[in-house]
């Protein structure tokens, strides 16, 4: 795997039309500077807005993939993004003068041999990956799709399996093991294909108002009379000249046996280029799709997500530990003695849970009471809310940069007493968030998640500039 994160040496540019939109279209990669990830800038908007391509920005999947941002649109952009995360590119805008790619053939083939031209250049920055470390499992049952992702070391391979119950097309498998080596030459030719059922629909929807024979596989997915298919030709305004063909309209030959599985390669890695950051593990789908594609880039995104703050913070891994005290220490104000969190054992964008260690050695156990120790209750709050302060600091940019201030409490009870020797197992989950206002709610258990609940409650918090 590369070290190092790399962009293209010059620009270069390709012209063409949108296959769904039918726009005019030229589109001129150019180079980037470190981390800037890859970026769609439309030059016919005013200013030339840039639309990060992550999946955050996904708008649509109704045919392809759609990125906006502001109401300034980018249509079909999986190819694209297949080409570049196949060249192994980390950084470089996209910049078109309209809202589609051009479609080319319908495959990633001319985009490839366009960045080839451009050449690659490394840069000094080290490549951020995707690790992954435990199997993520997507799966939807009415549509029979299953996505996995499992732990490989220090490579990426991707498995793609198809079966639209189509005797022209049959079930179809196809694997990449080495980008560098495979993708130009085995996927990126791989044309984009549809069923002639499918054309009328999509006619009717406004879409491929660019689609031609000259850049889409159409499957003839049902017996036609010739006066039926004479029919058709003229509904759907197909040249006159095309034939019915045998499994493919039009007798197109193929460029592979299996074309169709290398295309829906080629779609996925294209969707998954919107983690934002490339993979190490093991791709195997069954049936992918790019709404399927969407949802499992979402799950792996969300993963990247975390595992970067933990990058960021925690210096050595330990254990099933998110953040230790150095750590937290990073990342909170607070210090002794009202530092009240020791570490972090599971976090995502909604939901933490963190530990506090409680010691007869507490400050406080000295004067509450000196009888009979008990944690006061409104420690135990704070306990809940620095928990809470974590997670919050862990939705936003430069979290180095801000502080999270509590508003209200509501719903507050208390249950058990905490006392020296215990666990609090604190789990806070936000519930709302707009406007850097906050609503979590809380609960804070004793020795053990889920068991007996020592307090909970309600509260809302403001994010506010240091």
């Amino acid at each position: 795997m590369l070290e190092k994160q790399r962009t293209i040496s010059k620009p270069v540019s390709l012209s063409g039309t949108g296959l769904h939109t039918g726009n005019d279209s030229t589109m001129t990669f150019l180079p980037a500077p470190a981390d800037y990830g890859i970026r769609f800038r439309r030059t016919d908007c005013e200013n030339s807005p840039e639309i990060p391509a992550d999946i955050d920005h996904v708008i649509d999947i109704s045919r392809g993939t759609t990125i906006g941002k502001n109401g300034v649109e980018v249509h079909t952009v999986e190819h694209v993004l297949a080409a570049i995360v196949g060249c192994e590119i980390d950084n470089i805008i996209v910049e078109l003068n309209s809202n589609e790619p051009p479609v080319m053939d319908g495959s990633a083939k001319d985009y490839v041999d366009a960045l080839h031209t451009a050449g690659i250049a490394e840069q000094e920055e080290k490549r951020d990956y995707l690790v992954i470390e435990d199997t993520v499992h997507y799966h939807d049952e009415k549509n029979l799709v299953d996505i996995v992702a499992l732990p490989l070391k220090n490579d990426f391979r991707i498995t793609v399996m198809i079966d639209f119950q189509n005797p022209a097309l049959g079930v179809q498998h196809t694997g990449l093991f080495n980008s560098q080596k495979e993708f130009a030459t085995e996927f990126a030719p791989a044309r984009t294909f549809c069923f002639l059922k499918e054309v009328e629909m999509l006619k009717d929807a406004g879409l491929i108002k660019g689609g031609s024979m000259n850049n889409a596989i159409v499957i003839v997915d049902r017996d036609f009379t010739e006066a039926e298919f004479e029919e058709l030709k003229k509904k759907l305004e197909l040249d006159p000249s095309i034939k019915l063909g045998h499994g493919i309209l039009n007798n197109v030959k193929l460029r592979y046996k299996n074309e169709p599985a290398r295309h829906k390669l080629v779609d996925l890695m294209g969707d998954l280029a919107l983690i934002g950051a490339p993979v190490i593990g093991q791709i195997l789908a069954a049936r992918p799709g790019h709404a399927a594609n969407v949802e499992f880039t979402k799950m792996l995104r969300k993963l990247y997500l975390k595992k970067k703050i933990v990058r960021k913070y925690q210096v050595l891994k330990s254990g099933d530990v998110v953040f230790d005290i150095n750590a937290i220490m990073k990342i909170m104000p607070h210090r002794y003695p009202f530092l009240l969190v020791d570490k972090v054992i599971d976090m995502d964008e909604q939901k933490i849970i963190g530990v506090k260690n409680v010691t007869y050695n507490e400050p406080f156990f000295q004067g509450h009471f000196p009888a009979l120790p008990i944690m006061p209750g409104v420690l135990i709050i704070e306990s809940m809310v620095q928990c809470g302060c974590i997670l919050l600091l862990n939705t936003i940019e430069e979290p180095e940069k801000k502080l999270v201030f509590f508003g209200s409490i509501d719903k507050v009870k208390f249950r058990k007493p905490i006392t020296p020797g215990d666990q609090l197992i604190l789990e806070m989950e936000l519930t709302y968030y707009r406007k850097n206002m906050c609503r979590l709610v809380g609960r804070a258990y004793r020795n053990e998640l889920g068991g007996e609940i020592a307090c909970e409650g309600e509260f809302t918090a403001a994010i506010i500039d240091k």
